[in-house]
C-alpha cells in the first residue's frame, strides 16, 4: 500500500480503509492507498497551517529556486513517472511523456514568475502619501484533482500556489493517486515539512473534508460541474475563494474554405486525445452541408486506421478509459443518440479483441443534433457526432448553444471567419487551425456554467494571490476633514 504524505511523513490513515488502484488496460489491481477521513483532512491542515507562518516569509527567489529543483528532480525520474502515470491512467505513453514535459515546463515557468512581481505602486491622492497595492498568499489551499491528466492540472494548481507563498493539500483523483504520491517522495521532498500534503480518498469524504474546514480558505478544482457545485454550494457557507475549472462540451467548427482531409485529422486529434478524455475535447463538430459527405468519409477513414492497446504499447495511438462507468457513460450517450435517430458510422462498441481493460471504439456518428444528450451533456469518451450546418452566422449559433464555455476549434484561412468566430463564440480559449495547444503564458480557464477560475500565465499566479491596498501617510497631523465639521 501506497500511504499519504502529511507534513513530510508517511502514514496509512486513520480509518484502515483502502482504495484499490487499477491498471485500466488490464483491470488489475496495481496498488492500494489510503481511504482517507475528516480526521486525517484535519492533520493535513493542520500541517499546512502552521507551515505557512514560516513559508509565506520564504523569499520569492528562495521558493523559484526550490521549484527549479522540483522540475529538475522529475526529469531526473522522466521515464519512472511516464510509466506510472501510464499504468494507473492507461492513455498512450506518449501522451504521458507530454504530460511529464509540461509538468516540468510549468514548474519552471512559476519559478521564473514567481520572481517577478508582488504589488505596485500606485499615485497618492497627496504630497504625504504614499500609496501601494501588495500581493499576499491566503494560506492552505485545498488541490482537488481529476484522473485524467493527474499530474498536469494538480501542478497547473500547485505550482503558483507555492509560487505565491500558500502551502498546499493536494487531493488525487482515487482513481489515479500513485503518480501524485510517488512525485511527493522523490520531486517535493526538499519542501518544508507541511508546505506540500498528499492525502488519498474518497471525494464525499475527504475531498468534503478539506472543502468544509475553516482553515481552508481557497480551494482548487478541476472535475464535473455537478461537483463543482457541490463545492460551490459547501464553500459558500464560509465565502471561501473558489478556483473553478468545471465540465466542458466544446465545438469544432469546420468552414466552408477548410482542407477536408486535414481538417478530419485535426478533428479526430481533438475528440479522441486520451480517449476523449480531456476537458477540452471538442465532442460537437459542426461541418457545411456542402461537404459532409467528403468530410464525413474521411473521418472514418482516419479513424479506422487508429490503434486501440495498452498505452504502454509504443504503436498505441488510443488507450482505455479510466474506469468502467466511464464507458458506461459513453455507450448511454451512444445509445440514446441512436434512439432519436443517430447513426453510428464506426466504432460504437467495446472491442471484442481487447477485452480485458476498459477500451471503448472511436465513434463517429453522424444525424445529430441538440435534442440529444451526446450534444449536451460532457461525454468525455472517444466520439465523434457531426452536425451539418447552412451558413456560418448558423455553425456560430451552434457552438454558442451550451450552458458550457471551455474552448472552441475552428478550421480555416479566411480571416473574416477567424475574427467573427474569436469575438462571437464564449469561450475561454479559441484554438484556430491547431486545437488544444496550450501555452504556458497563456491563461486557460471558462465561462458560463465551465466556471470563472484561470489557469496558466500570468492569471494563474493572481489566483493564488489576494490583493491588500496600503495607504500611508507620512504626515500624522489632524486634518481638516475630520470631525468636528
Amino acid at each position: 500500500m501506497k500511504p499519504m504524505y502529511i507534513n513530510g511523513e508517511w502514514t496509512a490513515g486513520s480509518g484502515g480503509e483502502t482504495i484499490d488502484i487499477y491498471n485500466p488496460a488490464t483491470a488489475e489491481i496495481i496498488d492500494t492507498v489510503p481511504d482517507g477521513t475528516a480526521e486525517d483532512a484535519a492533520k493535513a491542515v493542520a500541517a499546512a497551517k502552521a507551515a505557512f507562518k514560516e513559508w509565506r516569509w520564504v523569499t520569492a527567489f528562495e521558493r523559484a529556486e526550490m521549484l527549479q529543483e522540483a522540475a529538475n528532480k522529475l526529469r531526473e525520474h522522466f521515464d519512472e513517472i511516464v510509466e506510472l502515470l501510464t499504468l494507473e491512467e492507461g492513455k498512450a505513453i506518449s501522451e504521458n511523456e507530454e504530460e511529464t514535459e509540461w509538468v516540468i515546463g510549468t514548474l519552471e515557468y512559476y519559478a521564473g514568475l514567481a520572481r517577478n512581481v508582488r504589488g505596485r505602486v500606485i499615485p497618492p491622492a497627496d504630497r504625504s502619501q504614499f500609496n501601494f497595492i501588495i500581493k499576499e498568499p491566503f494560506g492552505v489551499v485545498a488541490c482537488i484533482i481529476p484522473f485524467n491528466y493527474p499530474l498536469l492540472l494538480m501542478i497547473w494548481k500547485v505550482a503558483p500556489a507555492l509560487a505565491a507563498g500558500n502551502t498546499v493539500i493536494i487531493k488525487p483523483s482515487d482513481h489515479t493517486p500513485l503518480a501524485t504520491l510517488r512525485l511527493a517522495e522523490i520531486v517535493f521532498d526538499h519542501f518544508p515539512p507541511g508546505v506540500v500534503n498528499v492525502v488519498t480518498g474518497r471525494g464525499d469524504r475527504m475531498g468534503e473534508a478539506l472543502v468544509e474546514h475553516p482553515d481552508v480558505p481557497l480551494i482548487a478544482f478541476t472535475g464535473s460541474t455537478a461537483i463543482g457545485q457541490r463545492i460551490s454550494s459547501l464553500a459558500a457557507k464560509r465565502i471561501k475563494k473558489l478556483h473553478l475549472e468545471l465540465g466542458g462540451k466544446d465545438p469544432f467548427v469546420i468552414a466552408p474554405d477548410a482542407d477536408v482531409e486535414t481538417a478530419a485529422e485535426a478533428v479526430a486529434y481533438a475528440a479522441l486525445l486520451n480517449a476523449g478524455q480531456v476537458c477540452t475535447s471538442s465532442e460537437r463538430i459542426y461541418v457545411p452541408e456542402q461537404m459532409s459527405q467528403a468530410f464525413t468519409g474521411a473521418i472514418v477513414d482516419f479513424v479506422r486506421g487508429l490503434r486501440l492497446g495498452p498505452g504502454l504499447e509504443r504503436t498505441t495511438d488510443i488507450g482505455p478509459m479510466a474506469a468502467p462507468a466511464f464507458r458506461e457513460k459513453v455507450a448511454s450517450h451512444i445509445a440514446e443518440a441512436k434512439a432519436k435517430g443517430a447513426k453510428v458510422l464506426t466504432g460504437g462498441q467495446a472491442p471484442e479483441k481487447l477485452d480485458q481493460g476498459w477500451f471503448y471504439e472511436p465513434t463517429v456518428l453522424t444525424n445529430v443534433n441538440h435534442s440529444m444528450v451526446i450534444m449536451r451533456e460532457e461525454t468525455f469518451g472517444p466520439t465523434i457526432p457531426i452536425m451539418t450546418y447552412r451558413t456560418f452566422d448558423e455553425a456560430i449559433e451552434l457552438a454558442n448553444d451550451t450552458v458550457y464555455g471551455l474552448g472552441a476549434c475552428i478550421r480555416t484561412n479566411d480571416a473574416r471567419l477567424v475574427k467573427r468566430f474569436f469575438e462571437e463564440v464564449k469561450a475561454g480559449t479559441i484554438w484556430i487551425n491547431d486545437p488544444l495547444t496550450d501555452n504556458y503564458a497563456g491563461p486557460f480557464g471558462g465561462m458560463k456554467m465551465t466556471g470563472g477560475g484561470r489557469e496558466l500565465g500570468e492569471e494563474g499566479l493572481e489566483g493564488f494571490l489576494e490583493t491588500k491596498h496600503v495607504h500611508w501617510d507620512f504626515d500624522d497631523t489632524l486634518k481638516d476633514y475630520w470631525y468636528p465639521y
